[in-house]
């Protein structure tokens, strides 16, 4: 249940010693990338909406290197849980206040979908890895 990392001799790296931390990497990952590539699209509508984007994925992508340094600091896991919410209520004044949000075009966005779904469950994963340390 321990969110510590494991340890090498001096290294830069320490790895999750709880599997939960892997899903969480795994999961900023996933949006970080998948923001990179929404950028692409919505420098269309804005140019700042398109940088909008490109920060928050460099922000999910850093958050999850940050997190296998050996600087990770538990209250850290609360900002992972807080940056994961904001950006998930960010999607609706952009798109939409209802499921319309999760559309694009008339079709689903599967972008929009995943992209949300790895932010709920990194935030789910930051909060129960916060636990752990207390």
């Amino acid at each position: 249940m321990c969110a510590k990392h494991t340890t090498g001799t001096g290294s830069l790296f320490e790895w999750p010693a709880n599997p939960i931390g892997y899903v969480a990497i795994i999961m900023a990952l996933i949006t970080g990338v998948l923001h990179l590539i929404a950028s692409t699209n919505a420098i269309e509508m804005s140019e700042i909406l398109a940088l909008l984007f490109i920060l928050n994925g460099l922000g999910f992508i850093g958050g999850a290197i940050l997190y296998v340094t050996r600087y990770w600091q538990p209250w850290l896991f609360l900002v992972a849980a807080i940056y994961s919410i904001v950006t998930i209520l960010a999607l609706f004044p952009v798109q939409g206040w209802g499921v319309e949000a999760f559309y694009m075009q008339g079709s689903i966005n599967p972008i929009a979908v995943i992209t949300k779904a790895a932010e709920a469950i990194l935030a789910v994963c930051a909060l129960y890895l916060y636990a752990g340390t207390r």
